[in-house]
Order: C-alpha cells, then sequence, then structure tokens
C-alpha cells in the first residue's frame, strides 16, 4: 500500500498559514508528498523548500486570476497536485489543517482495513475549528470532512476544494453526502485557519472573498472590508479547548498570545441565543 499526502499553496508566508506544519505532520505515514505551490512573490516556494525532505516533490503553478466564481481556483489547483499522486490512497491537507500525531496509527490502519473494499472511496476525520488563538473552539462550524481519498482517477475535488466528488455521479453530489462510501479514518483535523493576527487575517479573507465572489461582495462578507483589523465577536461564547496540539505547532503555540480572557460561557447569555440558534455542538 502506497500512500500520496497532496496540497497546494499561494502567499503561505504573507497570509502566515503553518503549511510547513501541515506538510510535517503527515510525512511519517505517507510515501511522498505532492506540493502544488501558485507563484508568489513572498518566498512560499523558498518555504517549501526549506522543508528538506525527500518525500516532497514540488509541483509550481500560475493561477488562472480570471477564475474568480465559487472558490473554484481552489479545487483546480487541488485537482493539479492530485494528478501527480502516484500512490493507492492520496491524503489532502490544506494548507491550514494539521493533524495530531496520536491519531497517525489509527488512520493507518484505517487504510490498511479499507484497502481492498471497493464500496469505499474516502475516509473521513472530525474538525477542531482554532478561532482567535489556540485555546478558542468554534463548536458550530463543520464538523467533518473527507481527507484522505482512493486515488483511482474516479474522484476529484470539487466546488471550492473543502470536498471531493466522484465522476461516477457526475461530480454532482459531495462524497461525504453518501454514507455507503466512506468510513471513518479516527483522525482529527486540527484547522488553524482562524488563528492569526487579526490584521492578516482579515486581508487574507479578502482574498479569499475575491477567489468566491470577484467583484460582487456579498452583504454578509463586507464586515471584512469595513475593518483594519478583524474581531472575532463570538469569542467570548467559543469552546475552551482542554487537550493537546499536534507537536509541530509547538513553537506557534508558544509564542501565540491569547486573544482575551473569556470567562465561564455557561454564565453568558449570548452562550444560550447561539444554541436556539444553531444547537448546542459541544
Amino acid at each position: 500500500m502506497k500512500i500520496s499526502g497532496f496540497t497546494f499553496c499561494r502567499d503561505a508566508v504573507r497570509f502566515d498559514y503553518p503549511i510547513v506544519e501541515s506538510i510535517k505532520s503527515i510525512l511519517p505515514i505517507v510515501d511522498e508528498y505532492i506540493v502544488n505551490v501558485g507563484k508568489s512573490d513572498d518566498g512560499t516556494l523558498d518555504l517549501i523548500k526549506s522543508i528538506g525532505d525527500h518525500k516532497i516533490q514540488i509541483i509550481e503553478s500560475v493561477w488562472d486570476e480570471l477564475l474568480r466564481k465559487d472558490g473554484l481556483i481552489f479545487s483546480q489547483q487541488t485537482n493539479i497536485a492530485l494528478s501527480h499522486c502516484k500512490g493507492d490512497w492520496a491524503f489532502y491537507l490544506q494548507a491550514d489543517e494539521v493533524v495530531h500525531e496520536d491519531d497517525l496509527p489509527r488512520i493507518q490502519e484505517a487504510m490498511e482495513q479499507y484497502i481492498e473494499d471497493a464500496q469505499v472511496l474516502g475516509l473521513m476525520f472530525r474538525y477542531l475549528h482554532f478561532k482567535g488563538d489556540y485555546w478558542s473552539i468554534d463548536p458550530w462550524m463543520y464538523r467533518k470532512e473527507i481527507r484522505i481519498i482512493k486515488n483511482n482517477g474516479g474522484i476529484l475535488s470539487h466546488g471550492d476544494a473543502t470536498g471531493f466528488a466522484s465522476r461516477a455521479t457526475g461530480f454532482s453530489r459531495n462524497l461525504k453526502a453518501d454514507l455507503s462510501c466512506w468510513k471513518w479514518s479516527g483522525g482529527r483535523i486540527f484547522h488553524y485557519g482562524w488563528v492569526k493576527d487579526p490584521k492578516t487575517f482579515i486581508q487574507k479573507k479578502r482574498v479569499q472573498i475575491a477567489y468566491h465572489h470577484g467583484e460582487v461582495i456579498p452583504n454578509h462578507d463586507l464586515i471584512f472590508f469595513d475593518q483594519e483589523e478583524y474581531r472575532f465577536e463570538k469569542y467570548d461564547i467559543l469552546k475552551e479547548f482542554q487537550g493537546s496540539h499536534p507537536a509541530v505547532m509547538a513553537n506557534r503555540v508558544t509564542q501565540f498570545p491569547r486573544l482575551a480572557q473569556r470567562k465561564n460561557r455557561w454564565l453568558n447569555p449570548r452562550f444560550y441565543k447561539e444554541v436556539l440558534l444553531h444547537g448546542f455542538k459541544g
């Protein structure tokens, strides 16, 4: 059984993505790691090269700046990386996603268990979404995604690259909607995309919004253009993280300040309002 890791990145230095930590988090269990590096002027390519691991294969690409609808540029760049994967399984991580070393044995076991099961096309991961700092989790964001797929040529990233779809369904359905074609991996994705300096974060969001909507900004995203730095308005009702972070994240965690002190959310009326609107998610 051969395993390929794959990802894409651009402006990773400018927007402070933990791309190095992301790649290193699964290097021990992959046979190769394909990194599609978009043309950048912030040293992203040199950053990836600095990892210096023989498993890493770098693909350089130039983004189509006219492809600014529904985030399609992200799935396109993901699929460029996927097309170079040679493994039986392809393990996808985005530049702000990291896997805990404690989960690697369970993930390997799942791949070994289902490698010969033709019905299983993907392996699902639980998500931990950190917001504002490394001690705060937003339980109301999406809770699961497929991050490992059978590399059979019939599965591709679709939409804005959050999930995968099968050619057999005409790419009409996300794989995770079909409960018969995936199994749990036993692993977690530590999502750090919302842990940045507030000014850096809002600049990143503006670029992402442009690739989703072009020049027509929807009303709910105008907040990112009305502020110079992002205000994490739900910070006081987020869930306190009590576990351990992946070891590769140690330097980032120790050097990043806590956004603010937070009182017990169970004593905050705003917490109950959020639960009434969206349910209790943990």
